[in-house]
């Protein structure tokens, strides 16, 4: 819909109806030319002069009146998923997966997972997307959203160093809460980027299992494994400890596995398979969705100015061509002799 930024402009649009009124072309030093039997062509370069001139004046009236196109949204079926990232920040994602500080040849856990999921957002446009991190605490970075920029600087700004704790089980509730302003249509899924877990709290997991059943999410644990560190697949050996407190990461894995929903579990002992596991999920969450996307204002003055120039031009080539006539001298009725 179009909207004027100076709508009290247009008070003087009757201006255009000027040359209808008066006359613009040279004045003729011939008495009574109307008398001249007139032609069709005559007329029509009259009338298109005519024309011309209120263009000119109209354009430049409207012009001056600032329209524009009013922005809004548009609505449009594209191919992703409603995604939450959730993001470890806890201080051991800054080494590398060696387990040691980087040394500038190996980045750290957490610079590859910010430049892998950068690549990952940047070749799905249609995804609406929700950042969240934590660490001794969830917090929510952006909410669900189809600005990439925002999504993009979302991603960079979890290169602060992290804290030293992991509640990974209110970071789960968070990245599920977000999920209430996901898109009526299309998948619905969390993916889980973190190197570690600890004991989530009876009620937490009560509050959990309540929100999977309710959102219908799919969760993906990108398990980034450190070179020592035991696997979450892997069974203890008899008489060994399996409880919580010692294997926080497994029983995390088996916990998630038990809420009733699509969950996948990928571990990652490098950039590489860090890389393999993202890529198995942007297969796996490719599916119908209704994106939004916003249209900006768009400024229209300079149509008008183009077609009041335009129409000035004729009016200055027409000037152009104008011929005087020329004076007329006596005649002689007289035959020579």
């Amino acid at each position: 819909m179009m909207g004027l930024g100076l709508p009290l402009v247009l008070i003087a649009l009757p201006l255009a109806l000027l040359p209808v009124v008066t006359r613009w072309l040279r004045a003729s030093d011939v008495p009574r030319l109307d008398l001249r039997p007139s032609d069709g062509a005559s007329i029509a370069i009259d009338r298109i002069l005519t024309g011309a001139g209120i263009i000119a004046i109209a354009g430049l009236i409207f012009g001056m009146a600032d329209p524009y196109l009013k922005g809004g949204s548009v609505t449009y079926r594209g191919e992703g998923a409603n995604l939450v990232l959730l993001i470890d920040r806890s201080t051991s994602m800054d080494d590398t997966f060696a387990g040691r500080t980087p040394d500038g040849e190996n980045e750290s856990k957490s610079a590859a997972a910010r430049r892998i999921l950068q690549d990952f957002v940047a070749r799905r446009p249609d995804d609406r997307i929700g950042i969240a991190n934590f660490s001794t605490a969830p917090i929510q970075v952006l909410p669900m959203s189809t600005n990439h920029v925002a999504i993009a600087a979302a991603i960079d700004a979890q290169a602060e160093r992290g804290l030293s704790q992991t509640d990974v089980g209110r970071g789960l509730a968070l990245a599920m809460e977000m999920m209430r302003d996901a898109s009526s249509l299309g998948s619905r899924a969390v993916v889980l980027v973190s190197d570690g877990a600890a004991v989530i709290a009876p009620q937490v997991q009560d509050q959990l299992r309540e929100m999977a059943v309710e959102q219908q999410v799919n969760l993906y644990w990108l398990y980034l494994r450190a070179v020592g560190d035991k696997s979450i697949f892997e069974k203890p050996a008899p008489g060994k400890a399996d409880t919580p407190q010692t294997r926080p990461e497994r029983h995390l894995h088996l916990f998630l596995q038990s809420l009733g929903t699509t969950y996948r579990a990928y571990e990652a002992e490098s950039p590489e398979a860090v890389q393999d596991a993202v890529d198995a999920i942007a297969k796996m969450e490719a599916k119908p969705i209704l994106v939004e996307r916003s249209v900006p204002r768009r400024d229209l003055d300079w149509i008008f100015y183009l077609i009041a120039a335009l129409a000035a031009a004729v009016l200055t080539a027409a000037r152009g061509f104008e011929r005087p006539y020329a004076a007329i001298g006596p005649v002689s009725l007289m035959r020579p002799r």
